[in-house]
């Protein structure tokens, strides 16, 4: 069996960025906006590794709460209940409950921001240094180009 090695200079079709880049939408569309929101905050119940009930005791302790039902959570993640959404602080306790951080990047992702978790903004910073010192190895390499004269008074 021949190991085939990928070219770097060749793309790969199937391949997709870990880290995206995005523009900002120009018009924002609440209702599609609130569907998405809830769709996604059912699927970050199904994925949880707790039932709604634990999910709804969890959001109630880290909001210092003495509770929140079950039929809150329900109508959050309703679609069809257009006129219940979350607050701010009641959903940043949904992705602590859920434990489903990956919800804060489509929260930003229509104003084309990307989360990024942890260390991986270190990534970032290593990719902008990198390029920072290509900028300015050019300006080396351009300054260099030139014969510098040296004048000295004897």
């Amino acid at each position: 069996m021949m190991s085939t090695k990928r070219d770097p200079s060749q793309m790969d079709f199937f391949s997709s960025p870990v880290f995206p880049t995005r523009d900002a939408v120009e018009q924002i569309d609440l209702d599609r906006f609130r569907a998405r929101l809830k769709r996604e905050m059912a699927r970050a119940i199904r994925e949880a590794p707790f039932d709604r009930p634990t999910i709804a005791a969890r959001m109630a302790h880290y909001l210092g709460l003495p509770s929140i039902s079950k039929a809150t959570i329900d109508a959050y993640t309703a679609e069809s209940k257009s006129g219940h959404d979350i607050s701010l602080p009641r959903f940043k306790a949904f992705v602590r409950a859920t434990g489903a951080v990956w919800l804060w990047d489509v929260i930003v992702s229509e104003d084309g921001l990307l989360l990024l978790q942890g260390d991986e903004a270190r990534l970032a910073e290593i990719a902008r240094l990198q390029q920072e010192r290509k900028e300015i190895e050019g300006q080396l390499k351009a300054l260099r180009s030139k014969p510098v004269t040296i004048r000295r008074a004897r």
